[in-house]
């Protein structure tokens, strides 16, 4: 996917005076997000969609803060209407949900009470069951009495894509580590592929898109995890939101603007092999499991003489 992102997190934290910095200041399941969450599960997100489903007004309507108003940012603008968002899906409770299912792709703490949370949302209102339509949102949750949507960003219901890569059932919000991390991953990455006459893959991307998800789990599924094993040491390269580690991706010759999940394919001493040019990798909807392997195979190191 092209790297846009719902513009409510920087807004939202200057609203909720969360420093910028903060964002990458700790991992996804430090602090209170432990706490509640258990690891890559937000309990308090469980209670929304059961309040969701359940078109409980009253509950969804007491999930929101007041005091600061709850933000919603969508396509259409902007609100500090703290009923805004339950007012949405109240509205698709009432066209009769026969489905709704969002799937957490990332959880970060911003700060100690500060939680985001991205989601993919799988619903399907008053409309044949066959006919899911996803859309894209962002919570920022605040802890108070209790954990509140302190702020969030909706995208508009889109048809549900055909993939031809089978997606996760579960995704792991741990799939890309801090920014921070990725000089010393990659210089591991190398160090053992130079032992096990292996290259080395570079994934540029994040936890927020569900094509990274998609993708990496094609790298793990049964024809092609054998030639990824025998072959390829995966890094996995957080692009942040879209501003961080672009040196790395320029040092390893690989745009970011074309769109990512970005692929590069390093040799043990870290000469590029390959790097994406055109967005190959960007849409996991364009490409199936064939492609993949192809790729694998063309890219792998050669066989020792």
């Amino acid at each position: 996917m092209a790297i846009v992102r719902i513009a409510l997190i920087m807004a939202a934290l200057a609203a909720l005076h969360v420093p910028a910095s903060s964002q990458s200041a700790s991992t996804p399941s430090a602090g209170p997000a432990a706490a509640v969450a258990g690891g890559s599960d937000f309990e308090p997100l469980a209670r929304w969609k059961a309040a969701v489903e359940a078109g409980n007004k009253s509950v969804i309507v007491a999930l929101y803060t007041v005091t600061p108003p709850a933000r919603l940012k969508t396509a259409a603008g902007e609100s500090d209407d703290p009923a805004a968002d339950a007012t949405y899906w109240l509205g698709s409770y009432a066209k009769g949900l026969t489905k709704f299912d969002p799937k957490l792709m990332e959880i970060r703490k911003l700060q100690d009470g500060v939680v985001l949370l991205v989601l993919r949302v799988e619903m399907t209102s008053g409309k044949n069951p066959a006919a899911d339509e996803v859309l894209s949102v962002s919570q920022i949750w605040l802890q108070q009495d209790a954990w509140r949507i302190a702020a969030t960003g909706r995208g508009d219901p889109q048809p549900a894509p055909q993939s031809r890569l089978a997606e996760p059932a579960k995704f792991n919000t741990d799939l890309y580590s801090p920014p921070e991390a990725a000089p010393a991953e990659i210089a591991a990455a190398l160090q053992t592929a130079g032992s096990e006459h292996k290259r080395v893959i570079l994934m540029f991307g994040g936890n927020w898109c569900i094509d990274y998800h998609v993708l990496d789990a094609s790298f793990h599924s049964k024809d092609i995890a054998p030639i990824v094993a025998a072959n390829y040491i995966v890094v996995h390269v957080s692009i942040g939101d879209g501003d961080k580690n672009l040196d790395i991706a320029k040092k390893y010759d690989t745009p970011l603007e074309k769109g990512v999940p970005a692929l590069a394919v390093l040799d043990p001493d870290g000469t590029v092999v390959y790097s994406q040019k055109q967005g190959e990798f960007e849409s996991t909807i364009k490409i199936g499991p064939d492609d993949v392997l192809q790729f694998l195979k063309k890219w792998k190191p050669a066989t020792k003489s």
